[in-house]
């Protein structure tokens, strides 16, 4: 499971111009799952993920975390977080989940992250959608479960 994690002021997902999700102060995580992803993933990405202090403190120090500064997350699927660029120029997506595995892994991602963030937002699995933000620092953290980075 890979995730791109940015903290920002604010974020928000449209489908046919429509919002669909918004957060103020908080992350927005695209999410790619790959098929060979468990639970153990799921819960070493979500507990890695509330338990970053990447929020700066009264010093201006990274040391607090989202659920320290009450923020919210957006969630957004992003089977393209699996591409593999190592031949050509056309990226190739093998090692993305098969739709119906990683929507379930996508919910249950934020099912679980519900158990532990009052406001998750999130986007609609397999849509086109457009996602808008402002990041804060600029902060952009990526995280693989598999190689636990």
């Amino acid at each position: 499971m890979r995730l791109v994690i940015q903290r920002v002021s604010s974020a928000k997902v449209e489908v046919d111009d429509k919002v669909i999700g918004k957060i103020d102060k908080g992350l927005l995580v695209l999410i790619g799952v790959e098929d060979a992803d468990t639970s153990e993933d799921l819960e070493w990405c979500v507990k890695k993920l509330i338990g970053m202090r990447i929020f700066s403190d009264e010093e201006g120090k990274m040391n607090l975390s989202i659920k320290d500064v009450k923020g919210g997350v957006l969630v957004i699927s992003q089977f393209t977080l699996h591409a593999s660029t190592k031949k050509g120029n056309r990226p190739s997506f093998i090692k993305a989940g098969k739709p119906d595995f990683a929507k379930s892994m996508y919910q249950e991602f934020i099912r679980l992250l519900q158990g532990e963030i009052t406001q998750v937002a999130q986007g609609e699995f397999g849509a086109n959608m457009q996602v808008s933000l402002c990041n804060d620092g600029p902060v952009t953290i990526t995280m693989d479960s598999k190689h636990k980075e």
